[in-house]
């Protein structure tokens, strides 16, 4: 059995890529998502006073955490040097707006680093206000834009 998949073998087994003869080149990854919240959390996070203290400070701290240990998460993503992440969390009308941009010079990309960032980032901002309102929802992460390796720049339209 063939198959166009690259993480699977000729006998459709699961396998992670072999990137050994890979030239390393610098890329790059940004994502965003967003957390959508109530009144009462919005006014919170706009006043200082969540209970369990800075929620963009911890969101960020939190999200580059989650870009470096992406493959102890997913099983077939290639450990690799994050290089720089920085995750930047934003104040909406009615929710949180977090975007991760993650830099390697390394075989493969940081495509899942980035969302990665992002979805954690997401998560510590929702465990940081669901004592104020349970209802707090994470919506759309997603690939914004990736540079580097082979298939060269994309972007979102």
């Amino acid at each position: 059995m063939t198959t166009p998949f690259t993480h699977l073998d000729g006998a459709g087994r699961v396998r992670m890529v072999d990137v050994t003869e890979k030239a390393p080149t610098v890329r790059s990854a940004t994502a965003r998502g967003r957390v959508t919240c109530g009144p009462e959390v919005m006014s919170a996070l706009r006043d200082g006073t969540t209970p369990k203290g800075d929620v963009f400070a911890l969101a960020r701290i939190a999200g580059i955490a989650g870009a470096k240990r992406t493959a102890e998460l997913l099983p077939l993503a290639h450990i690799i040097g994050v290089h720089g992440a920085v995750v930047d969390v934003e104040l909406a009308d009615d929710g949180v707006e977090l975007t991760a941009t993650v830099r390697t010079a390394d075989r493969t990309g940081v495509e899942m680093e980035a969302l990665t960032a992002v979805s954690i980032a997401a998560l510590s901002v929702v465990d940081m206000v669901k004592g104020i309102d349970k209802s707090v929802a994470i919506e759309r992460v997603e690939l914004v834009e990736k540079t580097g390796g082979k298939s060269g720049t994309w972007r979102r339209q």
